[in-house]
């Protein structure tokens, strides 16, 4: 006779539906615009390091610290090796903070909107999460710490995902310098924004600050993230950590990243130019958009988000949609390339014409990007 299945999950698994990342297709010919990948390429020296590297090496456990590339970040950002954690991405070492200073009665707080996976986390941890609603422009709200009492850990993205804004900075200081627990900044983004809270390590004790590779050096694919904090705190996430957390590839490409600044800074700031590009082909197809301080902008469509969205994904075309109460009227477009952007702009300028929607569409899509095709 056959049994039934009986679950024998902890009740935190079976009661979450889990986070749900951004649509991975795997059929040619999308403009890919929903995930935040970077349209350029990694740094040369990446494939470069890739092509020598001796597979026979994989037989053996990689560096557990990733001890190279710690020192070269440390180098970079003037901090002491001790004071810098490496993950297998951000999302790693968020699992790993969250299972440092989560559980039961130990809560979580985060922004709401922000990045889902953060709640998620929480639940697994049988830890209660508080959102904290974001303002009508989405920005802190003066009440923030009073809301937070409870928690041990607050995480916070700045610049903020889906939003994009960058919480002013003296705000963040304040709930450093005032919260009773852990504050972890999460810089996932950071390197298209105009500041960062690294300094705030320096000064607070209960302070991390954490970043991706996966944005801005353009490796999602790879996996790599760091977190700075005092030492002590370094010390309790490498216990919690799995044992060969970063894989041995990994941490070569990685290195091989950091070595090329030049490259990066040019990415970089192409990406900035294009972001400036989307946002204005936008405003002139009378989109409401974001400040973006992200690779990515949040704008809100003049006609039903959620149909623009699925407008797009039978033209070929990804963004990301988020049916939450807060943000049902926007929609999340990663900075593509300028041509990907072209194709955007035609084709949103296409639909609304189509809707009715669109009886004002200013020069910016026909002339504005050919002007700048030709960087």
């Amino acid at each position: 006779m056959e049994r039934s299945y009986i679950s024998h999950f902890r009740p935190e698994v079976d009661n979450i539906s889990g986070y749900t990342p951004g649509e991975q297709p795997r059929e040619a010919g999308i403009i890919k615009l929903n995930t935040n990948e970077n349209p350029y390429p990694p740094s040369p020296g990446v494939s470069k390091e890739m092509a020598s590297f001796d597979a026979a090496r994989l037989r053996l456990y990689p560096d557990p610290l990733a001890t190279a590339v710690r020192a070269e970040i440390a180098a970079m950002t003037g901090f002491s090796i001790d004071s810098i954690i490496a993950g297998n991405g951000s999302d790693d070492l968020l699992t790993i903070a969250t299972r440092c200073f989560t559980d039961a009665v130990r809560p979580m707080a985060c922004f709401d909107p922000t990045y889902s996976l953060y709640p998620t986390l929480a639940a697994l941890q049988g830890a209660k999460c508080i959102q904290i609603p974001l303002t009508d422009d989405f920005e802190v709200p003066d009440d923030v710490l009073k809301q937070t009492e409870e928690a041990n850990l607050f995480i916070i993205a700045r610049p903020n995902s889906p939003t994009g804004n960058l919480f002013h900075k003296p705000q963040i200081e304040k709930i450093c310098a005032e919260f009773h627990g852990i504050v972890l900044i999460d810089e996932a983004y950071v390197d298209f924004s105009r500041d960062n809270c690294l300094d705030f390590v320096r000064t607070y004790p209960n302070v991390i600050v954490m970043r991706t590779f996966s944005k801005s050096r353009s490796l999602a694919g790879l996996r790599f993230g760091y977190a700075i904090a005092h030492p002590k705190i370094i010390e309790g996430m490498i216990k919690m950590k799995d044992s060969y957390n970063v894989p041995m590839l990994t941490q070569k490409l990685a290195l091989a990243s950091l070595w090329d600044k030049a490259y990066f800074d040019t990415c970089i700031a192409k990406v900035k130019t294009d972001r400036e590009v989307l946002i204005l082909g936008l405003k002139e197809l009378n989109f409401k958009v974001l400040p973006s301080e992200a690779n990515f902008v949040f704008a809100a469509p003049p006609k039903n988000a959620k149909n623009y969205f699925l407008d797009l994904k039978r033209r070929n075309i990804l963004v990301r949609y988020f049916p939450t109460a807060r943000t049902c009227s926007y929609v999340r477009i990663s900075v593509g390339s300028i041509e990907e952007i072209s194709v955007l702009l035609k084709t949103t300028k296409e639909i609304l014409s189509e809707t009715g929607s669109n009886n004002s569409v200013g020069s910016y899509v026909t002339t504005g990007i050919g002007r700048s095709s030709e960087r």
